[in-house]
């Protein structure tokens, strides 16, 4: 059972947010405002999936830069398990801490027993939502190309 206090869709303005990340930053979206953003919830650091789909993000990550977008990950594990998690694969982007899952909660994205479901949000320049994908398992993960080019759709204002 979830217990989403919201459901942002396309269309909708970002939630604001601040938390700790790795590289010893704390990170906000309005830091980030005029710029697309590729907003990433993940069940868990070091997870097979999870792994998987971060490691793609990650070495696909000069297509996310070519076209200006920003990766953030968040999931609710502590930053000590952000930090090996990121220092094992280099990971070029930031994880984010979500411990008392209030972002996740914004964002409509709290599963199955409290966890993350994987999910991902492109936002636009301007803070509004452009894309969303809520998996319902969480087994796959969106690929590089399908967000590339939402990316693309919400830089040109689709």
């Amino acid at each position: 059972m979830s217990s989403n206090k919201t459901s942002i869709e396309v269309g909708s303005q970002a939630p604001d947010f601040s938390l700790p990340g790795t590289g010893d930053k704390n990170y906000s979206l309005s830091q980030f405002r005029g710029v697309t953003v590729v907003l990433v919830f993940y069940p868990g650091d070091s997870t097979l999936v999870c792994t998987k789909q971060l490691c793609s993000y990650n070495n696909d990550l000069a297509q996310f830069e070519k076209v200006g977008a920003q990766v953030l990950a968040i999931s609710h594990q502590n930053m000590d398990s952000h930090d090996k998690f990121a220092d094992e694969h280099h990971f070029g982007f930031p994880l984010l801490s979500d411990p008392d899952k209030k972002v996740l909660s914004e964002y409509g994205v709290v599963g199955f027993a409290g966890l993350p479901r994987r999910s991902v949000f492109v936002i636009d320049p301007n803070g509004v939502v452009k894309y969303v994908h809520r998996a319902l398992a969480g087994v796959t993960y969106r690929p590089v190309k399908e967000l590339i080019e939402a990316i693309a759709n919400a830089q040109a204002g689709i």
